[in-house]
Formats: C-alpha cells, sequence, structure tokens
C-alpha cells in the first residue's frame, strides 16, 4: 500500500468510532436487499451468486463478496451481506454475492464448501459477457470465515495438482480485503474458536481425516501468491482481534507478496460489514477504493 494511503487510512480512522459497537444482533438483523440477479453455479440450493450491478453498461470492476458466520448455515449469510453489496454497486462495482454451503448443510466441509467458493469465483466467466464485468479488475472482500475463504480464493493457483481443489485455470482476483478475517488456520485456529468454537475450522478442513489439512486450505501455507492482501480489523474485535492481522501481514510481507493491516478504533468484528457505519466508510474509502484502482 502506498504511503499516501496509509495517511488516508488514518485521517479516516478518526472519524470511525462508533458510540455503541455493532453486536452480532446488529448484523443478523439487517435487512436483505434484492440483487439484480441471482445466478446459480450447482445444483445445490446453497450454491448460487447474487449479482449486484451499478449503473451504466460497464466494463465493471468486480468485488467478490464472501460472508462470514463461523462456516455455519445458522449464520445465513446472503442476506446479512446484501446491503453491503447494494452499498458498493451505488459506488460503481459489479458485487458477486456468493454463498456456499456451511456446516449443517449436506456436502458441507472439506471439499464441498471449498470447491463450492472456486466454483463460484470461476462462474464469473460466465456471467462477465453477458453483465458487462471486467474481468481484468476483480477484488475479494470478505468477512470473518469469508475472509479465510477470500484469501484462499486468491490463492488457487499455488495449490499443488495432488489437491481435490485444483484446478487448471482459477480465475485471478488480484487483492484481497479481509474484514477480521483469519489466513493462517494452523496458527490462529485456537483465536477463532475463542468465538465461534473448536469445531468449526477442522470440520471445514476435515482436520480429522487428513494429516496434511491445512496444506490445500490455509493460506498461510500457500504464500507467496503475489496477491496484495488488506487486514482489517475492529479495534475491539473479540474473533479475531486486530493483532492476528497484523502477525498476518507479517507473514505475507515476509513471503515477498504486499500486504497491510489496519485497525480501526472503537469498533467491533461487525462494524466493518453494516453498510451504515463509519467503519464501512473507511473499508470502503481508501482500502477498497485503492484496491481497485490500483488495477487499473
Amino acid at each position: 500500500m502506498k504511503p499516501w494511503l496509509l495517511g488516508l487510512i488514518a485521517t479516516s480512522l478518526a472519524s470511525a468510532a462508533m458510540a455503541e459497537p455493532a453486536t452480532v444482533q446488529d448484523y443478523m438483523a439487517q435487512p436483505r436487499i434484492a440483487a439484480d440477479v441471482r445466478i446459480a453455479y450447482g445444483a445445490e440450493p446453497a450454491q448460487v451468486a447474487e449479482l449486484f450491478l451499478p449503473k451504466g453498461s460497464g466494463p465493471h470492476p468486480v468485488v467478490v463478496l464472501i460472508h462470514g458466520g463461523c462456516y455455519l448455515a445458522e449464520y445465513e449469510g446472503l442476506p446479512q451481506t446484501s446491503g453491503l453489496a447494494a452499498d458498493l454497486a451505488r459506488r460503481g462495482y459489479a458485487v458477486w454475492n456468493v454463498e456456499y454451503r456451511k456446516l449443517g448443510e449436506a456436502g458441507a466441509g472439506y471439499p464441498g464448501t471449498f470447491l463450492d467458493v472456486a466454483d463460484a469465483v470461476d462462474g464469473l466467466r460466465t456471467a462477465a459477457p453477458k453483465h458487462g464485468l471486467d474481468l481484468g479488475r476483480v477484488i475479494a472482500v470478505g468477512h470473518s470465515a469469508g475472509g479465510h475463504l477470500a484469501l484462499w480464493a486468491a490463492s488457487r493457483a499455488k495449490l499443488p495438482r495432488t489437491s481435490p481443489l485444483w484446478r487448471a485455470d482459477p480465475l485471478k482476483i488480484a487483492a484481497v480485503i479481509s474484514l477480521g478475517g483469519i489466513g493462517d488456520l494452523k496458527g490462529q485456529a485456537h483465536i477463532f474458536a475463542g468465538a465461534c468454537g473448536p469445531e468449526p475450522i477442522p470440520r471445514v478442513i476435515g482436520l480429522a481425516e487428513r494429516p496434511d489439512a491445512y496444506a490445500d486450505t490455509s493460506p498461510a501455507e500457500l504464500l507467496p501468491t503475489g496477491v496484495r492482501v488488506t487486514m482489517i480489523s475492529g479495534e475491539l474485535d473479540h474473533v479475531m482481534p486486530p493483532a492476528t492481522g497484523r502477525d498476518y501481514a507479517h507473514r505475507v510481507r515476509e513471503a515477498g507478496d504486499p500486504a497491510e493491516a489496519v485497525g480501526i478504533p472503537g469498533t467491533s468484528h461487525f462494524d466493518v460489514v453494516i453498510p451504515s457505519t463509519e467503519a464501512w466508510t473507511t473499508v470502503v474509502a481508501p482500502a477498497i477504493t485503492a484496491g481497485v484502482d490500483g488495477l487499473r
């Protein structure tokens, strides 16, 4: 990230604090906003993506948006991120709001959850011609567990051919913005477990059945990727505290890729994914704007 951008972020942070940090109840209670198009990328009910389109004919830069929720079906997904998607579309981005099979749904876990994300991302190739999508300007934004999946989706070119998750020509994602996400499943799973419980990560990666389960599921194990990473955290985040984002960004830089970590004062794990908050304004400008503009 450019020095001027860091300064702009620092200036934005001064106004980002909320009087009362958002709760999980605030996050879950967000109204669902209808997408412009709903596209199935598979036969299962969860294998869908919702496309939110900006005005104009394009070609539009694309934000792949991946919701969190501890990988658990009880936290839904698309309804809670639809407001973010609509806000980004008003700002000129096409948003590919991705659903995937979550624990509690048939076929979730390894490899199903990861294959869903892969198929959804690659499904942009089919949607692009009809909807004016610029596949040369694609970034991913993920929250919490979705932050992990966004980082993983951008790392797929590094997957070993022996992995069931390997694909010959994964769609390139040039930058990732992780909002309270986890990039190092092996080193930080115990922190994630503090809020989500000890079971979701082992279950979603198939740890009990595979001695090398981290090798093709943890973004930290796939570095370097050539992808720019921005780790954004609320300073009051109890799920993935800011230190986890700083540590992962440091690991990415040590591997040779560009990475930054940003902490937003006075905000929680959920402020960064509620579009009415100042925290979300900080995420959009300059973080997402710079992520897309850097691809011009």
